[in-house]
């Protein structure tokens, strides 16, 4: 038995991530005022920043299912001590310190993983040749 031929599946680039937090107005200003994210607008519970191209929408969850903290976010830094040393200087709270993740013949991957005081923990990440 033969099935019908399937339309052809084309996922595009990711257009949005969705961040649950506990309180709106503390997680609105970390993620614009402390991060630094372009803030594009508010609607109710819902905030919207442009995290490099994808849509970061930061929301207090409606439902258990989503109440919960959200996937680790990692971004990209070109230097990743005087990332930290900035970051640290605003009042952000580190998990740990910039730190070597994975070594190459022609790179390093380091991270600084930190909490966004709302449950949720982000990294900066940087690849450094050697």
């Amino acid at each position: 038995m033969t099935s019908p031929a399937s339309p052809e599946l084309n996922l595009g680039p990711l257009m949005q991530i969705n961040m649950p937090v506990k309180e709106m107005d503390s997680a609105v200003a970390f993620y614009r005022d402390t991060l630094g994210l372009p803030f594009l607008f508010q609607a109710g519970n819902l905030a919207f920043f442009d995290c490099g191209g994808v849509r970061l929408l930061v929301d207090i969850a409606e439902g258990e299912e989503f109440a919960h903290p959200g996937s680790v976010l990692y971004f990209r830094v070109e230097d990743i001590h005087a990332a930290y040393e900035a970051l640290r200087a605003k009042g952000v709270q580190f998990v740990s310190e910039p730190h070597v993740i994975n070594k190459t013949p022609t790179s390093e991957l380091w991270m600084a993983f930190f909490s966004d005081g709302q449950w949720n923990t982000h990294a900066i990440a940087c690849d450094v040749p050697v």
